[in-house]
């Protein structure tokens, strides 16, 4: 399983957006150079609120492009970084990752997918109806979140627009992604 990262985004300041940049550097054990949420804690706003001694397994987001066109079809428009990510990737099912995938990304970048983003209010503070295109319901009732997947940083380097991805399965059982 392999994809392509389209686009990398940052910020040094908390805000639902952030802005495109021509590489990120991501940090091991910590997540994005000097962006808001990189650090070992928690660093979310609701999340420091809850318990600041929580461990960060949401150093860096990452969405899938893809998304941008399903939501485009029903009159939203979304680019890379409106929703908060860091990397924007294409080609890769992020949402049908089991908890544990490791990511290889360029040359030496190594992430660790450890769950599901949470969407929340802010989705319909930056465009009004767009929280019930990336949140809704299976067949059966359960709730399924399109808005990307979240991860720690295993070993750091360099990303950049057009950097390969690599997936690399944990050995199962797999266990499939949760909210974190």
């Amino acid at each position: 399983m392999s994809g392509i990262v389209t686009a990398v985004s940052s910020n040094g300041e908390y805000s639902f957006t952030k802005p495109n940049r021509d590489s990120i550097t991501l940090l091991a054990g910590l997540g994005v150079e000097g962006d808001v949420h990189a650090g070992v804690t928690v660093k979310h706003r609701s999340r420091v609120a809850q318990d600041p001694t929580q461990p960060n397994l949401r150093q860096v987001h990452l969405i899938h492009e893809e998304l941008f066109v399903e939501v485009g079809a029903e009159g939203f428009e979304v680019v890379p970084g409106d929703l908060g990510e860091n990397i924007t990737t294409r080609g890769i099912d992020l949402l049908g990752l089991p908890v544990g995938t490791l990511l290889r990304i360029g040359d030496d970048a190594v992430l660790e997918v450890t769950g599901l983003r949470n969407p929340c209010l802010q989705i319909d503070n930056f465009q009004d109806g767009l929280l019930k295109q990336v949140v809704g319901r299976d067949e059966a009732g359960n709730v399924v979140r399109k808005s990307g997947i979240m991860s720690i940083v295993k070993e750091g380097g360099v990303v950049r627009p057009g950097d390969t991805i690599a997936a690399e399965l944990p050995s199962g059982p797999y266990r499939p992604l949760e909210r974190v």
